[in-house]
């Protein structure tokens, strides 16, 4: 998957893993036109363009062009993040975020919440995968608290 395509999985929440069983198969919205409207968004983004504009062109309505821009940049914390243990915590951060927004009341909204993490641990095993790395490869980086020094120096790769 291309950097696009990662960028348009995000913002359109499907697991990486199950965007790129879409590919190869002649499918023109996982091919080409998700990818696109995640293009349109990030130069949308660098143009500084309104949100009149980023509707029009990707033909929603102008509250649905806020939410895209919002979660391009949602999207791009993953997808640029400087390894696989930061993309999962990133996501696995906005995860929890979103479940908080929408009310973490009851055990059907905890249960959503697992879920949710539980791709984004699939997310993580492609990019590990993707990368040629182990997990273990990556656990200081997942067992980094902020905040606590005797970390520091331990992150280069």
């Amino acid at each position: 998957m291309n950097r696009a395509q990662l960028l348009a999985a995000e913002i359109f929440g499907y697991s990486f893993a199950n965007y790129a069983d879409h590919l190869g198969i002649g499918n023109v919205r996982y091919e080409r036109l998700m990818p696109e409207d995640a293009e349109t968004l990030e130069m949308a983004e660098r143009e500084g363009w309104p949100a009149s504009k980023i509707a029009a062109a990707l033909e929603v309505d102008i509250e649905r062009a806020e939410e895209l821009l919002e979660a391009l940049q949602r999207a791009r914390e993953v997808v640029d993040a400087e390894n696989p243990a930061e993309a999962f915590r990133n996501g696995v951060r906005f995860s929890i975020w979103q479940a908080v927004e929408e009310g973490l009341r009851d055990p059907e909204a905890i249960e959503q919440l697992v879920t949710q993490i539980c791709y984004r641990a699939a997310d993580l095993a492609f990019l590990l995968e993707r990368a040629g790395k182990t997990l273990s490869q990556y656990s200081r980086h997942l067992r980094r608290e902020p905040g606590v020094e005797y970390y520091e120096g331990y992150f280069d790769e």
